[in-house]
């Protein structure tokens, strides 16, 4: 690959990437119509080669035009958002989407629908969300989302936090990034100073493969850590990138080592343009159950579905109960080998 340049700004086209790799310029081209393509210089330095796990993640693949029974919108976030960028599916808590520009267009992505189409979150927007936030006591949790909160500039991001701090009933407030992953600049001392005054504030990631740890994205994470902030990561289960148990177990080994907790795994949603990272749910529990017998509790995440038609989150789990005989428990461990349990 040639060497990449050390500016901030993107490749979003096919004649800037085969300035990079070997590529098939008329198929991309095809998809970036539908899809658009943006790879931050940090992560396209980061690739090793054509096809590798962290190329599938960010390059175009002509199987995202392939048509099929996925939709655009499987988890119905449209049907519960009482404004355009508010999600309101738990009682307690919603999603705020403030910005509708990613560092990087992620080709796995739930909200492939909207991503890079410039759908203007403008201050109307952000009104309308705000306002429906106040009006709504039982909402306790913010989580922000997009896009990518941590695209918007320092001056935004702190006038929303600002606000939204001001509502009584809002107890805490989640930021939802890539950010430390894809474009780990972004992340300063000047920012995380305007994020510390918001405390309870957490921050979960979002690092899908052990090679996208770098010692940039390790320092981003010092960073947000040092002003104590917590980090966990949110990472998506794809095939052909990290449906491997040792993959995943050397993830969530280097995520604890750059202090961000491990926390959900997540089976990728039926979304249209997806299609070619869907695996067998079997495949998350295997992978689950391998991590609970090979490394600590502490980097072990929760795996999860998100169930469609708005239907909200499950974890799923290996089933350790082999059967039961009543009052004591037939209990299966890691390596596969019984034991009996007193059961009451």
């Amino acid at each position: 690959m040639k060497e990449c340049k050390k500016q901030q700004d993107s490749i979003t086209n096919s004649i800037q990437l085969a300035e990079y790799f070997q590529i098939d310029q008329k198929s991309i081209d095809l998809v970036i119509q539908k899809y658009p393509m943006k790879i931050p210089h940090h992560y396209l330095s980061i690739i090793k080669k054509n096809g590798d796990s962290l190329w599938k993640q960010a390059v175009p693949d002509i199987r995202e035009l392939e048509i099929n029974q996925l939709k655009d919108d499987p988890l119905h976030e449209e049907n519960q958002s009482p404004t355009p960028n508010l999600i309101h599916r738990y009682p307690d808590r919603a999603v705020f989407l403030v910005s509708d520009q990613c560092a990087m267009y992620c080709r796995y992505c739930m909200r492939k629908r909207k991503i890079g189409h410039d759908i203007l979150f403008d201050n109307d927007f952000v009104e309308k969300g705000i306002a429906y936030i106040r009006n709504h006591k039982d909402i306790r949790d913010i989580i922000l989302s997009g896009g990518d909160p941590l695209m918007l500039d320092d001056k935004k991001l702190d006038s929303i936090l600002k606000r939204l701090k001001k509502i009584h009933h809002i107890e805490m407030i989640r930021i939802h990034t890539r950010i430390p992953c894809v474009l780990p600049q972004r992340i300063t001392h000047d920012l995380a100073e305007i994020l510390q005054k918001y405390h309870p504030i957490y921050l979960n990631t979002h690092f899908n493969h052990p090679d996208e740890i770098t010692p940039e994205s390790k320092k981003a994470c010092s960073i947000l850590a040092d002003a104590g902030i917590p980090l966990g990561c949110q990472t998506v289960l794809l095939k052909g990138v990290n449906d491997s148990p040792q993959i995943m177990q050397k993830l969530m080994q280097k995520l604890v080592q750059i202090r961000v907790k491990p926390y959900y795994i997540h089976h990728p949603d039926p979304v249209r343009g997806t299609g070619h990272f869907r695996l067998p749910i079997q495949t998350g529990l295997k992978i689950m159950e391998y991590l609970q017998g090979n490394i600590s509790g502490l980097c072990v995440p929760r795996y999860m579905i998100d169930l469609p038609k708005g239907g909200g989150k499950v974890p799923l789990q290996p089933d350790y109960i082999d059967q039961s005989k009543s009052p004591r428990l037939i209990v299966r461990n890691y390596k596969g080998e019984l034991f009996e349990y007193p059961d009451g």
